[in-house]
């Protein structure tokens, strides 16, 4: 199973069962960040917002993927979606591996949203504040996830990202099993040692 990094909470998830990108910004929403031009058997965005809903971007192959896809209905912010709505964390199951997209996740997770996360293989996280959890926050639900492999994303970094969201430094002060990757890609794998993977650019 592939992941790739496109910037902001895009990526692409690549699978013997299907591919799926999460997330597409639409083009100029994100600053700092290239038009996508991206392919794959589905689409799942977790809310509506501009930065993360950009269907059109995504040209779709006309096949189904047989992956599992289940959906955890979460909030935008700690007001449960007052400020800024709802959002939908996406779980993958495919070659035997299990994968959260948490979208903008803007508050705790209950007992019962936690219970359902469980037995994942990696978690793809926002860490950033502002509009989402916070990098303490993302810490906290991390260690409460206890996912393999923890992806962090939706910060601000070098030439790109929105100016209130805080930098990736931030939520790696708060981690003691950082591994950086050269690229913007990782194979995921039943048998990954536990770490908080760092891609270090997009495609």
């Amino acid at each position: 199973m592939k992941l790739i990094w496109h910037g902001h909470s895009c990526f692409t998830l690549e699978t013997s069962q299907g591919t799926v990108v999460f997330d597409p910004y639409a083009d100029g929403s994100v600053p700092g960040l290239p038009p996508l031009a991206l392919q794959a058997d589905l689409v799942l965005c977790s809310h509506e917002h501009h930065d993360h809903n950009a269907r059109s971007n995504v040209h779709l192959s006309g096949r189904a993927p047989s992956f599992q896809v289940e959906r955890l209905n979460t909030f935008h912010d700690p007001e449960q979606g007052a400020l800024r709505g709802p959002n939908t964390i996406h779980m993958i199951s495919a070659d035997g591996l299990r994968v959260a997209h948490l979208g903008d996740l803007g508050c705790a997770l209950t007992p019962e949203q936690l219970e359902c996360l469980q037995g994942l293989d990696a978690v793809l996280i926002p860490v950033g504040g502002y509009y989402t959890i916070d990098a303490a926050q993302a810490d906290e639900i991390a260690r409460q996830l206890q996912a393999r492999v923890v992806v962090p994303m939706h910060y601000r970094g070098e030439g790109f990202g929105y100016d209130v969201i805080a930098p990736l430094d931030r939520f790696l002060a708060l981690r003691t099993d950082v591994v950086r990757y050269p690229g913007s890609s990782l194979t995921l794998e039943a048998n990954m040692p536990v770490q908080t993977a760092v891609l270090d650019r997009f495609d």
